[in-house]
């Protein structure tokens, strides 16, 4: 595996030496000071050019960073295919053999603006680059929900759990794990996040994918939450399914108490009953009631 030394003479070295490469920036974990460094973390660069088109339309110049094992370019997909005359910003996810992998994005010099994320000038041929703040994972922290969103999340929650418990009644186990995990699993940890920041000011974020969250809770919560992640066994996806009511009950009803919104207690309890009771239906039944 080649040195961070190393790569950051590949990475620098190739832009000094084209004219077309005005500037360099890193951003991501390597950006960010408050996050440990691992040997898995990659180099998330942005290339700032006078054209993007050569680097797209000949894509064999991006061999000088090393031997491939998989490529990605998310711009130019099926779904939204690229315009390779157009210019505009341009991805390649490069892992490599060695275990390194960059992330490098073509972006046109004259249009780049500071979104605010964690970064750090590399290069600079022109002075064309904002002075970054070494405080940027702001941008990071939770923010606290209005209303709105606080109602919306709480009632898509419980709109979703009788999915669940259908799947479960018919042996639909693929469907059930996939509704929980993708679909309610979005709004609980949405709430959960909320509550995490209530309780720290919203000066505090859980990280991609709630990646950091272990951090923020305490021991019997963190036990808690495992809970909700089961296998495909039936009883199991059924166990989960209510330990996160219970867990999104507490969570959401404490986050009111401080914003002082209402949490929708009847609309919790009738879900609650209706897909009790479909779990003790029996599986021959013709009628739900």
């Amino acid at each position: 595996m080649r040195t961070e030394k190393e790569m950051f003479d590949l990475i620098l070295g190739t832009a000094r030496d084209d004219e077309r490469i005005r500037a360099v920036i890193m951003n991501g974990s390597r950006a960010n000071k408050d996050v440990k460094k691992d040997c898995f973390q990659d180099y998330d660069i942005v290339y700032l050019v006078t054209d993007v088109r050569p680097y797209v339309k000949d894509k064999h110049w991006i061999d000088r960073f090393g031997r491939l094992m998989i490529l990605q370019m998310p711009e130019d997909r099926s779904e939204h295919p690229y315009d390779y005359d157009s210019g505009r910003p341009f991805t390649y996810l490069m892992q490599f053999m060695d275990g390194t992998r960059i992330d490098l994005t073509l972006y046109p010099a004259n249009e780049y603006k500071d979104n605010g994320e964690p970064a750090v000038s590399l290069l600079d041929k022109d002075s064309i680059l904002p002075e970054f703040s070494d405080c940027n994972d702001q941008c990071y922290w939770i923010k606290p929900p209005t209303q709105r969103e606080f109602e919306e999340c709480c009632n898509e929650f419980w709109w979703l759990c009788p999915y669940v418990a259908k799947e479960l009644w018919r042996n639909g186990l693929p469907m059930a794990k996939t509704l929980l995990e993708r679909n309610i699993r979005s709004e609980f940890m949405k709430m959960l996040d909320w509550y995490i920041g209530s309780k720290h000011d919203y000066k505090v974020g859980t990280g991609k994918k709630d990646k950091y969250i272990r951090s923020y809770l305490t021991h019997e919560e963190w036990i808690s939450l495992k809970k909700t992640y089961p296998d495909l066994k039936t009883d199991n996806i059924w166990n989960a399914l209510f330990c996160m009511c219970t867990i999104f009950r507490e969570k959401a009803q404490a986050l009111a108490n401080v914003c002082g919104y209402e949490y929708p207690l009847e609309e919790d309890h009738h879900v609650l009953n209706y897909i009790e009771h479909i779990r003790k239906l029996p599986r021959d039944a013709g009628e739900i009631f």
